[in-house]
């Protein structure tokens, strides 16, 4: 998809697409489909993670994705939530689909619905003040039916957050806000599951996931150039070979 449409971004979805995998092949209800969990995309700029993990899901068909990016084709560089089943919310712009989220959440608890809601953030994003309320609503607000996950590949578009605006110690803020905080190696299906499952104890849960931009990939892994970088035919041939 990358190289067919010149887009950029696939650094920030091989950090996340693990995730991905684990919440919809191991974690999310689905069916019945009005009674399902939603899972919110914040960092929508890693589209294209989410459209290839709802293709091998069955959400719709593969060929749906050769129209990625390209002029009157299927599917937005950024989310938007009237092109494909499955795209819970329009996002792109940073800070808000996590405060989507937490929003169905507390609709949800209104309503005594058992539906649960995810959201994937990105350690950049979660520079966002926009978050931060969120991060205080969310445990006034009794929301254990949702949860957080935050990508933290230790990279943004222009540098490392220490470098930009740091967030560490991460997992001890959230915490101070009052919220269940778990940290695991987020490229481990194992270790994302279960944490996943583990009970939120009546509070809203945050995972931080450590992961690396542009994972499985050595040209791109840990490379800022990567948020941005656009894949030529040569690249993807490179890339294809070591993935597979």
């Amino acid at each position: 998809m990358a190289e067919r449409s010149g887009s950029p971004h696939v650094g920030s979805c091989l950090s996340c697409v693990d995730i991905l995998v684990s919440l919809y092949f191991g974690i999310l209800r689905l069916d019945p489909w009005s009674q399902r969990d939603v899972f919110i995309l914040s960092k929508g700029h890693a589209a294209m993670a989410l459209y290839s993990t709802l293709a091998l899901k069955g959400f719709f068909q593969a060929d749906f994705l050769k129209g990625y990016y390209q002029n009157k084709g299927t599917l937005p560089a950024h989310l938007d939530r009237f092109t494909g089943r499955g795209v819970e919310v329009s996002a792109g712009s940073l800070g808000h689909g996590f405060n989507m989220g937490l929003g169905m959440a507390y609709g949800f608890k209104k309503k005594k619905s058992g539906r649960r809601v995810f959201a994937l953030i990105g350690d950049g994003e979660s520079q966002e003040g926009s978050i931060w309320e969120g991060a205080l609503f969310a445990p006034k607000m009794g929301l254990d039916n949702f949860t957080g996950i935050i990508d933290c590949n230790n990279l943004q578009g222009y540098g490392r957050p220490k470098e930009v605006c740091a967030y560490e110690p991460i997992r001890e803020k959230w915490q101070a806000f009052g919220w269940k905080t778990l940290e695991v190696d987020g490229h481990s299906h194992t270790d994302l599951i279960a944490a996943l499952k583990e009970g939120n104890q009546g509070k809203p849960k945050m995972i931080i996931a450590r992961t690396v931009k542009g994972k499985g990939v050595s040209f791109m892994e840990d490379q800022l150039i990567w948020h941005y970088y656009l894949v030529t035919e040569e690249h993807r041939s490179r890339a294809l070979n070591e993935l597979q």
